[in-house]
């Protein structure tokens, strides 16, 4: 069997502090769409399960930073995804007028989008794929959020966020959020 010899240590500095990740980079449209793309093998991914509330749900993502949960049946699989703007749009009040539920009654299950109704780039195409790319993709499907899977849709690789990507872009998100034309991003990105 092969030795390993120890490394050499040395007592914690007085008032040491604990590294924090870097901030995303600044990137333009023609950069990698990778730089961009929120890695699922480097970031645990926010999740819940269909039988939490959906004050519960809120309550993560406040904690964790993010607008998306992945939702998870028991065995691990993906049965759909909630956002912030499903947990303070209208779904909430819909469900309640329609059900006849309070607020606290209402689960993940209950208002989240089914897994069904997912769809999902391939991380082959997005190796292939621009910011400007995702850019436009996340206008044509007038979705925040994109997924990337790999395994021919049986694993969810990555994540855009239209936050995200205006964020590293540089844009404010509501010009990012409304802005039809790239004109319209690249007269932002001026500024």
């Amino acid at each position: 069997m092969r030795e390993y010899a120890p490394l050499t240590h040395a007592p914690l500095a007085q008032g040491a502090r604990v590294a924090q990740p870097a901030a995303p980079g600044r990137v333009t449209l023609d950069d990698p769409a990778f730089s961009v793309m929120t890695d699922l093998r480097e970031v645990h991914a926010a999740t819940i399960i269909p039988e939490e509330s959906i004050d519960e749900a809120n309550a993560r993502m406040v904690r964790r930073g993010v607008r998306l949960l992945f939702v998870l049946e028991r065995q691990g699989a993906v049965t759909g995804v909630i956002t912030a703007t499903d947990l303070l749009g209208e779904k909430p009040m819909r469900f309640m007028r329609d059900r006849g539920v309070t607020h606290a009654e209402i689960q993940v299950a209950d208002i989240m989008t089914p897994a069904s109704m997912i769809e999902t780039l391939a991380l082959v195409d997005v190796a292939q794929m621009r910011v400007g790319h995702v850019v436009a993709t996340l206008k044509a499907v007038r979705r925040q959020h994109l997924m990337v899977s790999e395994d021919a849709g049986r694993s969810i690789r990555g994540l855009f966020s239209a936050s995200q990507v205006a964020r590293q872009l540089g844009v404010q998100l509501q010009t990012f959020a409304v802005a039809q034309t790239f004109a319209e991003i690249e007269a932002a990105l001026g500024r």
